[in-house]
């Protein structure tokens, strides 16, 4: 970075569908600026976004990463995002921080299904969006097929600014539809391509009119008088075109694209240009107890933070991602973490170019800082003044979807299991861990096989310990169907005092969800009131440990009426014991059934996939409740299904909706598991016995 302040800050999120660009792009950017001496590749594991081990690996994004470079007398933050699925969540944090989203759309593959999904967070959330269309050196490269299918998908707000120029079947440049030229580019030695500026080719002068047609309809949208105007033939002037496209980009009605090669650097440099010339810094929506605020990107306001991702580094611990929504941040600044209410020194303030750090004096509003070695900070936590507690809440982020149980490879690990598994769920907001008291097992949730298996590599680099995967198993429990009765009796005589206790015991169900229930209705002293919460006691045990086939009981009254104790023999123990005798006698007699899980699921699917997806949810003993549309058009399908059915849900539906359908699961109810299935149920129940 240069020794001089920039003048404006801007934060650009990248984004669009796994292998546009993305990567590639970042690293033309950071080249023409200077601050790579050559390219890298992401096939070489070279580039500087990706620089995690998994991502090298697997030659993808699979966390968010940070580039900063100075351009024209701005700072420039590039966040380079995964377009990998399964890692979602770091496109919304991305998105969230951003003042601008770049759309990167191979001009050979056109328009993918998460750049649509993408595109849709994006219209929620707000953010400004330019499409960059890449790729354009490759020889199946088709620019105007992928502009009409821009405009076919985004709808007519879809602006060209820049249409390229081939000669010799070589992508050589773009022409400027706004300022009606060509911009042609040669190589350069190690730096970017030069350029150079001339006449539009006559050769393409009647396309260049229709898409400069196109991009005048896509700009004066967002001008209704301009919109009247263009109606009646009068064609707008450029600085009046200029002016309305700039406003429209920042009330999100208009969507300039531009084009080029990340890969050649051909037209990388006027994105960078346009980028500075059209970013603004959106304000943030916060909250201060019941009052909702808009903060402004103010670099004189109160320092407020937002803490967008964290990483754990070997060398120096935990490193915290900061987005400056407001003031300045200086060295050794504190300020109050307002969900914990600690305080927190920054004690230094560090640029990010990739993995590599540099100390700076200062961040203002609208800058991401890297600082090292804070508390107990996570992703969402806001750092505030002291006696200002405002929160800047983070937007509703993708759920996990998909759940497998762990085990240390090696005994004794236990500990080690869990604390690094907390430990990357503080740095992963899609990443979910529970010790399931029922299954006794760990469960890692994420959202697909992909993010899981990172976690697991991850879990082995960072904490040295080793999974093994067990199947998962489901929650099912047991209930009576009827009343029935049974006498409990614990014997036993040894050398000394021996173990005496009878309870006589009653059950009979109780409504779903309503747990258990215990009643004394001894009289006479049949069993002495010290010994009553001894033959509960009892009785809690044997339902916890399980029924006929081995699952905890539940949703059963049970009444203790009459018994026998002796003076010397009978004591808590042999109550207790009894409790349990009497209480497995009397559930094989009461009709005992199995209970399993079910959830509601709730499906989102474009209406084209509503068919297949219905057909496949019929399939898994559902009950559909409705199917309607939502406000993006899409068929919401909501169903009440068994757990159990719903396992490997986020793999399939992802190959039955080509990658669109999302969906969410949330526990609703137990019920009597069918006939059919329960023989099934024999061996599950054994297992987790």
């Amino acid at each position: 970075m240069t020794a001089g302040l920039p003048v404006r800050v801007h934060t650009v999120a990248l984004v669009g569908h796994g292998g546009s660009g993305k990567t590639t792009l970042a690293e033309a950017l950071l080249h023409q600026a200077g601050v790579v001496a050559r390219p890298g590749r992401v096939e070489d594991g070279t580039t500087v976004c990706d620089f995690e081990p998994e991502e090298l690996r697997r030659h993808l994004s699979v966390s968010m990463a940070v580039a900063a470079f100075e351009h024209a007398g701005h700072k420039v933050n590039v966040i380079d995002t995964p377009g990998f699925a399964d890692f979602i969540v770091d496109v919304q944090l991305a998105l969230d921080a951003a003042d601008i989203a770049v759309f990167v759309v191979s001009a050979v593959d056109g328009v993918q299904v998460q750049t649509e999904v993408i595109w849709r967070l994006a219209q929620r959330a707000g953010v400004p969006r330019l499409i960059f269309i890449n790729k354009l050196d490759h020889e199946r490269a088709g620019y105007e097929q992928t502009l009409e299918q821009l405009q076919t998908t985004f709808g007519s707000g879809v602006a060209p600014l820049e249409m390229p120029i081939v000669r010799d079947g070589r992508f050589v440049g773009v022409a400027d539809l706004l300022a009606d030229e060509a911009i042609t580019y040669s190589a350069a030695g190690d730096g970017p391509p030069s350029a150079a500026s001339g006449p539009i080719p006559e050769e393409m002068a009647e396309l260049e009119h229709r898409v400069r047609d196109s991009l005048v309809e896509g700009i004066v949208v967002a001008d209704d008088g301009l919109m009247e105007r263009y109606l009646e033939g009068d064609v707008p002037s450029a600085a009046e075109l200029e002016e309305t496209l700039a406003v429209g980009i920042e009330s999100s009605n208009v969507f300039p694209v531009l084009c080029g090669s990340a890969l050649t650097g051909v037209a990388v440099g006027r994105l960078a240009d346009f980028i500075c010339e059209i970013g603004h810094e959106r304000p943030v929506r916060a909250r201060a107890g019941d009052q909702i605020l808009e903060i402004p990107r103010d670099p004189s306001g109160q320092p407020l933070a937002r803490v967008v991702k964290t990483t754990t580094d070997p060398f120096i611990g935990k490193v915290s991602l900061l987005e400056v929504v407001s003031g300045t941040l200086r060295p050794d600044v504190v300020l109050v973490n307002t969900r914990t209410r600690a305080e927190e020194r920054l004690h230094v303030l560090e640029t990010l170019v990739g993995k590599t750090a540099s100390p700076v004096s200062e961040a203002r509003a609208g800058d991401l800082v890297a600082v090292p070695k804070l508390g107990d900070v996570r992703v969402g936590d806001t750092l505030a003044p002291r006696g200002a507690p405002v929160e800047v809440p983070l937007p509703d982020l993708a759920q996990p979807a998909l759940a497998i149980a762990v085990r240390p490879r090696s005994r004794g690990d236990e500990d080690r299991l869990m604390t690094g598994l907390h430990r990357l769920e503080e740095e992963d907001p899609g990443l979910f861990v529970r010790r399931d008291d029922e299954t006794h097992q760990t469960v890692v949730s994420g959202l697909g096989e992909t993010h899981l298996a990172v976690v697991e590599e991850r879990l082995s680099r960072k904490f040295h310990v080793d999974v093994e995967r067990d199947e998962l198993l489901i929650p099912y429990r047991e209930t009576i169907s009827k009343s029935a009765e049974a006498e409990g009796r614990h014997k036993k005589q040894t050398g000394g005092h021996g173990q005496f206790g009878v309870c006589h015991l009653r059950l009979e169900p109780l409504g779903r969800g309503e747990g258990f229930l215990f009643v004394d209705e001894v009289v006479g002293g049949a069993i002495p009131r010290q010994f009553i919460p001894a033959v509960e006691k009892g009785v809690r045990r044997a339902m916890r440990q399980g029924g006929v086939l081995g699952f905890p009981v539940v949703d059963v009254k049970v009444t203790v009426d009459d018994g026998k104790f002796h003076p010397v023999d009978s004591s808590e123990a042999s109550f207790e014991m009894a409790g349990a005798l009497g209480f497995g006698e009397a559930l094989r007699q009461a009709g005992p059934v199995p209970l399993e899980p079910v959830s509601r699921l709730e499906v989102h699917v474009p209406m084209r996939f509503q068919g297949d997806v219905l057909g496949d949810i019929n399939t898994r003993r559902a009950r559909v409740l409705s199917s309607e549309p939502d406000e993006d058009g899409d068929q919401v399908i909501v169903a009440l299904v068994p757990t159990a059915e719903l396992r490997r849900y986020a793999i399939e539906l992802r190959a039955l909706s080509g990658g669109y359908g999302r969906f969410s699961a949330s526990h609703d109810h137990y019920d009597v598991v069918p006939a059919a299935q329960v023989e099934k149920l024999a061996k599950v129940g054994a297992a987790a016995s």
